[in-house]
């Protein structure tokens, strides 16, 4: 009767092993199931890993990280209409894949010089009055875009330049007009020209004012692949009269490019 017994007992440590073995098992499953399902509100069937379905058209999100309360980005009441619910702000997804409401571009001076002045020497077109084409340009400067897929490239700029005849900065007096244009190049999409922006200069008295000026524009350029591009700002100067060596000449101007407050702004869609 004893060793019966402890059959019996022996083989009920068995039975409950198995049992052990299978509520592990169905617990992984259910594990995994729970891991790798999708999950719906107001649906039975997701379609994507979540999915909030509408009942009534009217629903929304709400996200308290992101309401005036809470977040430095959120405007509120912009209209000072005492009403929070007809004020809407854009939200972005960040490299991490978390919502913000903060805008973080490629590039922005921000009321910065976007420009050193300290190296306006190395800015300046100078158009000698014998020039066989009538203008001169200069690399003003040069900002590096990578993507990592086909892109909307939107840049903006507001560039500074001072006007005189030479590089002595002598005032113009001749009453004739100078053209001075800025624009931006990405050699790796072609030679085009993106945003240009123009002004004409003439003065006609050695008391003129000559004052800072400022070309701005902006342009949305489509970036067809991934990459890395390079955005070359150049500055240019032209009197639209060529110099031929027999007495017709161009107008002699000087240009110094980036010579006050520059912005510059590059953001991607």
């Amino acid at each position: 009767m004893i060793r019966n017994n402890r059959k019996k007992y022996l083989f009920g440590n068995e039975c409950n092993k198995q049992n052990i073995a299978y509520g592990i098992i169905s617990i992984l499953c259910l594990s995994f199931q729970l891991t790798y399902s999708q999950v719906g509100i107001n649906t039975q069937s997701p379609k994507q890993q979540l999915h909030i379905a509408s009942t009534f058209g009217t629903e929304t999100i709400r996200v308290e990280s992101l309401n005036v309360t809470n977040n430095v980005y959120n405007g509120g009441d912009m209209d000072m209409d005492m009403d929070l619910e007809d004020n809407t702000y854009p939200l972005y997804v960040d490299s991490k894949g978390e919502f913000t409401l903060e805008y973080k571009p490629l590039f922005n001076s921000d009321g910065y010089d976007a420009i050193d002045d300290s190296s306006t020497s190395e800015s300046f077109a100078a158009l000698e009055i014998d020039d066989i084409d009538g203008k001169s340009d200069v690399q003003i400067t040069i900002l590096s875009v990578t993507v990592n897929r086909p892109s909307i490239l939107e840049v903006k700029y507001n560039i500074s330049f001072d006007v005189y005849l030479d590089s002595n900065k002598s005032p113009i007096v001749d009453n004739l007009a100078r053209r001075i244009s800025t624009y931006f190049v990405l050699d790796e999409i072609g030679t085009r020209k993106y945003g240009p922006s123009s002004k004409c200069y003439t003065s006609g008295s050695t008391s003129s004012v000559n004052g800072t000026l400022y070309n701005a524009s902006s342009a949305y350029i489509k970036i067809p692949e991934a990459g890395t591009y390079v955005v070359k700002l150049y500055g240019e100067v032209s009197s639209n009269v060529k110099g031929d060596g027999m007495g017709t000449n161009s107008k002699g101007t000087y240009v110094e490019f980036a010579t006050g407050n520059d912005s510059i702004f590059l953001t991607l869609h």
